[in-house]
C-alpha cells in the first residue's frame, strides 16, 4: 500500500526507459492507485518507490504498438516525459489513462463546487 493507504487498482510490471545515455529499459514494479502511480526498482516494494501523483501528470501520450510491446509516454505538468513499455496484451496504458481521467474529473468537480461555494459566500451566487 502507498503511504495514504489508498486502494490499489492494479499492480504489476512495466519497463521504464532510463534517463541515462544508453536509454536502457529497466523493469519496475508499478502500483496504480486512484491518486498516483508508484514505481519501485527491481520489483521490490521494500525499496523506496518513486511516486508520480496524478496532480502532477498532464497526460498519457504517444501510445504506439510495435509487435509485442505497447510504448507510451507519461507527460508531467513540468513537461517532463517518462517513457514506458509493456507487453501488448497488458493494456497498462489504458489502466493508467482511465485512472488519470477519473482523478482529473473528480478534481474538476471539486474545483467547480468550491468555486460555487465561494460565490455563494460572497453573496454573488444565484439563488
Amino acid at each position: 500500500h502507498t503511504a495514504a493507504g489508498a486502494e490499489v487498482i492494479r499492480e504489476g510490471e512495466l519497463e521504464k526507459r532510463s534517463d541515462s545515455l544508453f536509454q536502457l529499459w529497466k523493469k519496475k514494479l508499478v502500483v496504480l492507485t486512484k491518486d498516483s502511480l508508484s514505481l519501485f526498482p527491481d520489483g521490490h516494494k521494500r525499496a523506496k518507490g518513486k511516486e508520480l501523483g496524478f496532480g502532477s501528470i498532464l497526460k498519457v501520450d504517444c501510445v504506439e504498438r510495435t509487435g509485442k510491446y505497447i510504448y507510451f509516454t507519461i507527460v508531467t505538468k513540468d513537461r517532463k516525459e517518462i517513457d514506458f513499455r509493456c507487453p501488448d496484451q497488458s493494456c497498462w496504458n489504458a489502466s493508467i489513462t482511465m485512472a488519470l481521467i477519473d482523478f482529473q474529473n473528480k478534481r474538476a468537480i471539486q474545483d467547480f463546487k468550491s468555486r460555487q461555494e465561494m460565490e455563494q459566500a460572497a453573496g454573488t451566487g444565484y439563488q
